[in-house]
């Protein structure tokens, strides 16, 4: 019985979506190392392992520590925080992690702290400009590299890039645009640098670029995240089908108001998050979908999430349709962003009545 907001997860449409993903990588020939940041659960992380995971990425120290209880090989696709050195250690004392550098002061600080051996990326930065090394800054790069062949406690893995800035089209082109510019940087440098490192690996990971791309020519691992859910953010990018959002938030109707059109739900800004998408209605936190017995079908057609505050919910329905709800029922909503509605909540409710539990 739904009694407050509850985040529903699909589990049939979550192990699709992780298996379309690892037979992507297959059939390309690299490497599925999944983001876990989006789900932050060691049983979802289990249905990787189902198809033949074996290698992850997080986005944290403590991230890597709850996740080291069942896997034994983690990047950290965060730029080190050398004031975490004291778990940074403790973790490469039973597991191997890969860090990532795009400075020399923080690996300056490795070489003098680090008592157990990691691998180390450079983390370079392919269009982004959230962080990252400068292709061209070679000299940088070369310095890094100089410094990590001198202690033994580090090797260098190979060069990691995000294409973030993929969240901004809203055309398939686009993203496949912004993909083969990727391509062409990493492959810039992994040909600079593959005589000197024979072994270096060329990881990227977003989940338009990996959703969408054919093309991972000289690329080894893709480190895609939010694909094992979806939302409606990489819906409108062009990502995924609606179909294929693996979560829905369920949240009891407490109001309604027939003269605006509007419907109050509980489930504000603390449970479905405030991002926000522009779309053809203006700005919108969420959309409705029908409920069918075991989950939720299609998108009610304009009705959706036009306002949040703390735990209101204000929803926007057509005038000749809003006699159809009432007061003690409930809405399925789809989330904008499934990154941060699922951090929010911190489980996941079934449709055969389990409870999932996360960091």
């Amino acid at each position: 019985m739904i009694t407050k907001p509850t985040l529903f997860l699909d589990k049939i449409k979550c192990k699709e979506n992780i298996n379309k993903m690892f037979s992507k990588a297959k059939r390309n020939n690299v490497e599925l190392r999944p983001h876990f940041k989006t789900h932050q659960s060691l049983e979802i992380g289990s249905w990787f392992k189902e198809v033949g995971v074996d290698k992850i990425t997080v986005s944290s120290i403590s991230m890597a520590e709850y996740f080291s209880s069942q896997w034994n090989d983690i990047t950290i696709a965060f730029p080190t925080n050398i004031l975490e050195i004291e778990p940074i250690n403790k973790l490469a004392q039973k597991i191997t992690v890969n860090l990532s550098i795009e400075n020399e002061e923080s690996i300056l600080f490795l070489c003098e702290n680090l008592k157990f051996e990691v691998n180390v990326f450079l983390k370079i930065d392919v269009g982004y400009h959230r962080t990252g090394i400068e292709p061209t800054n070679l000299n940088l790069i070369d310095n890094i590299l100089n410094k990590i062949d001198t202690n033994p406690f580090i090797n260098f893995t190979g060069f990691l890039g995000h294409a973030g800035h993929t969240y901004n089209c809203r055309t398939e082109q686009g993203i496949v645009e912004i993909h083969k510019k990727s391509l062409d940087i990493m492959s810039n440098l992994k040909q600079k640098y593959i005589i000197q490192f024979p072994n270096l690996i060329i990881s990227l990971g977003d989940t338009p670029s990996c959703s969408v791309a054919e093309n991972f020519s000289g690329v080894n691992e893709i480190r895609p995240g939010n694909f094992v859910f979806y939302d409606l953010t990489q819906n409108l990018i062009g990502s995924n089908s609606i179909s294929q959002i693996a979560i829905a938030m369920a949240c009891p109707i407490v109001a309604l108001h027939e003269n605006r059109s509007e419907i109050v739900v509980y489930g504000g800004g603390v449970h479905l998050s405030k991002d926000r998408l522009n779309d053809k209605e203006g700005v919108v936190f969420g959309r409705v979908v029908s409920r069918t017995e075991n989950g939720w079908g299609d998108l009610i057609p304009n009705t959706y999430v036009k306002s949040l505050s703390q735990e209101h919910g204000i929803i926007s329905v057509p005038k000749d349709e809003i006699n159809n709800y009432k007061i003690g029922d409930y809405l399925m909503i789809l989330p904008v962003h499934s990154c941060t509605a699922s951090n929010l909540m911190k489980s996941y409710s079934t449709f055969d009545g389990q409870e999932i539990s996360r960091l």
